[in-house]
């Protein structure tokens, strides 16, 4: 245990009521969740205030409160310790309770709208490859060294976030590759984190419905690297209009990577065909199974990170030549009449046209591309319309469906698609809120040689409906639509 006196060393404290020097065995951020001797720091999020919840925290075991405001009512047995924001103390006293060591925890953070999973995943593939005990934090699934833990969050709460990284000093991890959200930069859960690196992907329209603005979910991303340490590196993609935004004020060692312009890193597609690419990193030539212009920039960025981490240019080509797509990102599946799937998380505008135009350069002679699509629900509807015309432009049928509706109304969702869609191009959609029976609908219309994209869920095995979630896979159900083993 340590004294709350040595936790609150290193966070900005306005003032101090009561005995700092009491033992502290915990840190929580949910009342109900505190024990005895514990620290309650009282946030503002963004439906509760934890100042509400001061006194259900004492009552529950709490010892001291770290907090904005004092409350009207002091209890004489408990430490209230002020500080200037609650949710960047957080991350400093988790840090000092268990005692973590970024000097011999390399953490790499990736961040942008499109790219984190894949990007992230494949570090951790990689150096793991390499023969170094790593850790993933990721959507999909956290590993620690090779344990798997289940996701709940792109980018864990500041409790759960340190718990991991004192499981991966448990478990002698030496490096540790995570997504970083903008809702995680914006709530400060990465606070009291010292990055070795940080990866720019790029910027396009997401989570408006969060940020309000384009100018401020830009302005969200550029604070992960405006407090970058001078020891850390930032890599940035150098074809996004904003990556020289990310660079702007940041201390870090700025490197660059590009397919177009000039940059430390450089990559040119020579060969694309369906399920692999041909790609030329820093001039050499590598077979990968990967497609997309899109993937040529994560795996350009992996290549890129790693070299600045320290590893061999060769040891790395050799290992992106093995590596395949992440769960739930551009996974192909065939059967024995030659028609494909392809399930892809794409549920942006940006990421969905990405790979539409990529797979409509895959289809060849008379062979038509057919895309079941639906946009989540609670989330930003403005990018609806968008994904309807990026469907609409690149795919010869559209199957509009439901995603995670969670509480809206699942009509009104695809009509908002709709929406963005011209008049004239609306011959070729359809409607079919049932998911399953949309996908098996593609398959009927679908004939040898056609690709069907199923878009939006990825990964997830569920749908959310009304609060409540559902089993189901997109992958399960292509296999049994197929009615054959999947190739």
């Amino acid at each position: 245990m340590k004294t709350l006196h040595t936790l609150i060393e290193q966070c900005e404290v306005l003032h101090t009521v009561g005995n700092a020097s009491i033992e502290i065995c915990g840190i929580e951020t949910n009342s109900r969740a505190v024990l005895a001797q514990y620290v309650f720091v009282a946030r503002r999020g963004v439906a509760v205030d934890g100042h509400s919840f001061i006194h259900n925290a004492i009552e529950n075991g709490a010892t001291a409160i770290v907090c904005e405001e004092l409350p009207a009512e002091i209890n004489p047995a408990v430490c209230y310790v002020q500080v200037k924001n609650s949710s960047i103390a957080c991350g400093e006293l988790l840090k000092a309770l268990y005692n973590i060591d970024f000097s011999k925890l390399k953490v790499v953070g990736v961040t942008g709208t499109n790219g984190k999973t894949t990007t992230a995943t494949l570090l951790y593939k990689v150096y793991t490859q390499l023969g170094h005990r790593c850790a993933l934090l990721s959507t999909v699934c956290n590993y620690i060294g090779s344990e798997k833990l289940e996701a709940t969050h792109t980018t864990p709460d500041s409790v759960q976030l340190y718990k991991l990284f004192h499981a991966m000093q448990q478990a002698q991890c030496s490096h540790c590759f995570m997504e970083v959200s903008s809702h995680a930069i914006h709530q400060h859960r990465i606070s009291g984190i010292d990055f070795a690196g940080a990866i720019f992907t790029n910027l396009t329209q997401d989570h408006l419905d969060y940020h309000k603005t384009f100018p401020e979910y830009l302005k969200v991303k550029k604070s992960f690297f405006d407090n970058l340490s001078a020891s850390a590196f930032a890599l940035v993609n150098n074809d996004d209009k904003n990556a020289m935004v990310m660079l702007q004020n940041t201390r870090a060692k700025k490197y660059t990577y590009s397919l177009k312009s000039m940059s430390d890193f450089k990559c040119k597609i020579v060969e694309s065909h369906i399920g692999s690419t041909l790609l030329q990193i820093d001039g050499v030539e590598v077979w990968t199974k990967f497609i997309g212009t899109f993937n040529a920039y994560n795996l350009l960025s992996v290549y890129a990170a790693s070299l600045l981490l320290g590893a061999g240019k060769e040891g790395i080509l050799q290992i992106i030549s093995t590596l395949s797509p992440v769960e739930g990102r551009t996974q192909f599946y065939r059967n024995a009449a030659g028609l494909t799937a392809v399930i892809d998380y794409a549920h942006t505008p940006d990421a969905l046209e990405n790979i539409l135009s990529t797979l409509k350069k895959l289809c060849t002679g008379e062979s038509k591309l057919i895309t079941v699509v639906g946009a989540g629900g609670n989330r930003d509807t403005t990018k609806r319309p968008l994904m309807g015309a990026a469907a609409a432009q690149w795919s010869d049928m559209v199957i509009l469906t439901s995603d995670n509706p969670r509480d809206e109304n699942p009509s009104c969702i695809a009509m908002q698609m709709l929406e963005g869609i011209a008049p004239e191009e609306r011959q070729k959609v359809l409607t079919i809120l049932d998911r399953k029976e949309a996908i098996r609908t593609a398959t009927m219309f679908a004939k040898p040689a056609d690709i069907i994209l199923i878009a939006g869920k990825g990964h997830e095995t569920y749908q959310e409906i009304l609060g409540v979630k559902h089993h189901f896979d997109d992958k399960e159900v292509v296999q049994e639509v197929f009615n054959i083993p999947i190739y």
